[in-house]
């Protein structure tokens, strides 16, 4: 899956040709979650909350 970006240790993917609704991929800490882009819900999964987050 190529990877679009990758910041603070969460790395976002995209395909090309995957089914809709419009979405990308997010990994963070070892856990996956798939994001809406029209309103950044998250559709599937979970993410940990960040660490350095007081």
């Amino acid at each position: 899956m190529p990877e679009v970006s990758r910041f603070y240790g969460i790395v976002i993917r995209m395909f090309f040709r995957e089914h809709g609704p419009p979405h990308f991929h997010a990994e963070y800490s070892g856990q996956q979650a798939v994001v809406g882009i029209e309103d950044l819900t998250v559709l599937r999964g979970r993410l940990p909350p960040r660490g350095w987050e007081s």
